[in-house]
């Protein structure tokens, strides 16, 4: 691991691969960082910046963020724009950054939402916070019925015509609601870019017909929370730990941790460690098994962490056999996690 008085790692761009999202130009790596945890004021600034510049040497070029990530909200926006000034510094160019809006960020009627007024208030503090001139993608980052589509639809269209913004995306649309966004931007000369949707073992709800509906509209697809908030780790293979997400009551309830959850758990453990992975890469290497998964978030505490889920991209292809004794434990075989997931992300 190179000190970094110097340069990045050279042979960075030959150790991660490179999916291509939807009909666009646009690569992004197979497996890219997600700063919602972590990156806050409240964990040391060096150990993030550690974390990134690593990410960096690996091969990850895609850093994906959102307005309130952090605690206190747009920390981890602030934090990430001062790694961009400093060990990042003249790599803009080989970087996708990626912020979002929808999601609870001030108080009163225009800090949340879908409206063009919350939208393109919330980007300009995001491009301050970065401290750049533009973000890679700018995503609507959940669906507001109590706005039109047309005008959600309409501000991230205008995001791109003002500069501010190369490509957009959505987050945890319905396929319908995918469609519609897909057919008002496509209406608006702004193609829909890239859908960021939860996906895990333990949460398949893109399966029945979101992956078809990406797929044929030549959308990208990136998931969040593929490790299930941690839950497809090895934390929780012999209890739960004092220091976890689940003790601390954030985004893993402790209630999810019921014994017929943790078997399924310790019984997808065996099977990554039959194929020489930690259950974490195997959890990553299941969900880019389609294609049409451009890329998978995965956050980070540590370098090792990281390194450990980046390896999840060398692993050989799940065989047929795998993945029907893996159907065996994942969502199919007990309670589906997708709901107090979502809630738990809409905290964040």
């Amino acid at each position: 691991m190179p000190t970094r008085a110097d340069e990045p790692a050279a042979d960075r761009y030959d150790r991660m691969p490179y999916r291509r999202c939807g009909r666009s130009g646009l690569r992004l790596p197979a497996v890219s960082l997600g700063l919602w945890h972590n990156f806050g004021d409240d964990r040391p600034f060096e150990v993030g910046s550690r974390i990134v510049r690593r990410a960096f040497d690996l091969g990850v070029t895609h850093f994906d963020l959102a307005n309130n990530y952090g605690t206190p909200y747009g920390s981890a926006e602030r934090n990430f724009g001062r790694m961009l000034a400093a060990d990042l510094r003249g790599h803009r160019d080989e970087l996708v950054i990626s912020t979002k809006a929808g999601n609870d960020m001030w108080p009163g009627p225009y800090g949340v939402g879908g409206s063009r007024k919350y939208l393109t208030a919330s980007l300009d503090q995001s491009l301050r916070r970065l401290g750049v001139d533009y973000v890679d993608i700018f995503y609507s980052h959940r669906f507001d019925p109590e706005t039109p589509l047309e005008e959600t639809t309409g501000a991230l269209a205008s995001a791109v015509r003002q500069g501010k913004a190369l490509y957009v995306g959505i987050s945890s649309y319905s396929p319908e609601q995918t469609r519609q966004a897909e057919a008002l931007l496509r209406a608006e000369g702004v193609p829909l870019l890239i859908h960021q949707p939860s996906y895990s073992m333990f949460d398949r709800w893109i399966e029945p017909e979101l992956l078809d509906v990406v797929g044929g509209a030549g959308v990208g697809c990136i998931a969040f929370s593929p490790l299930a908030q941690g839950l497809l780790t090895d934390r929780y293979l012999d209890g739960v730990p004092a220091d976890s997400r689940a003790r601390r009551a954030s985004s893993l309830p402790s209630d999810l941790l019921s014994d017929q959850v943790l078997a399924r758990v310790r019984a997808l453990d065996r099977i990554a460690r039959g194929r020489g992975q930690s259950l974490a890469a195997l959890a990553l290497t299941w969900a880019l098994r389609d294609l049409r998964m451009t890329s998978v978030l995965v956050g980070a505490s540590s370098v090792e962490q990281l390194e450990n889920n980046i390896a999840a991209v060398a692993a050989a292809p799940l065989t047929a056999g795998e993945l029907e004794e893996i159907d065996q434990y994942a969502a199919a075989g007990g309670a589906d996690l997708r709901q107090t997931l979502e809630a738990a992300t809409a905290r964040a």
